[in-house]
């Protein structure tokens, strides 16, 4: 008994995607624009109050300038972790680019002490759930599209 294989007569056409550069990179340039320009490379700031909001429990809840920036940058890696299911060719140049992100969060993070905050630090590890989501869910779908028998 034998199984026969048919190849269809021409590749599937791929889908390019449009080129998004990584998002985190947002998050990465406010922070040093904000530190350098406003906190005179004092990280220590970031815990400045920026409002607060009237709580039902009577209590103010004091909003900082690290913590709305930490939110803005869990909105773009939701967004990151989105785009990373894309297959299309341009995704591979992303991934590479958020590796490089990463490598500089990391690298700043080490030597320049206006980034030696909390701040900067939970800036820096989404950066890298950002490069790991990111492959791990290429892999996953690149072990989907190959299929032996």
């Amino acid at each position: 008994m034998s199984e026969t294989v048919v190849l269809p007569p021409h590749h599937a056409p791929r889908r390019r995607g449009t080129f998004i550069p990584p998002l985190l990179v947002f998050p990465f340039l406010i922070y040093n624009l904000v530190v350098f320009l406003f906190f005179g490379g004092n990280p220590v700031n970031w815990g400045a109050g920026l409002f607060s909001i009237p709580m039902p429990s009577g209590m103010p809840w004091a909003i900082t300038a690290g913590d709305f920036l930490l939110v803005i940058g869990i909105v773009l890696l939701f967004f990151e972790v989105l785009k990373s299911t894309q297959t299309a060719r341009a995704s591979i140049v992303e991934h590479m680019l958020s590796m490089v992100l990463f490598v500089v969060f990391l690298i700043e993070f080490l030597l320049v002490g206006a980034a030696s905050s909390s701040v900067f630090f939970l800036l820096m590890v989404m950066s890298l759930i950002d490069v790991v989501a990111g492959f791990t869910v290429s892999i996953t779908s690149a072990s989907r599209d190959v299929s032996m028998n």
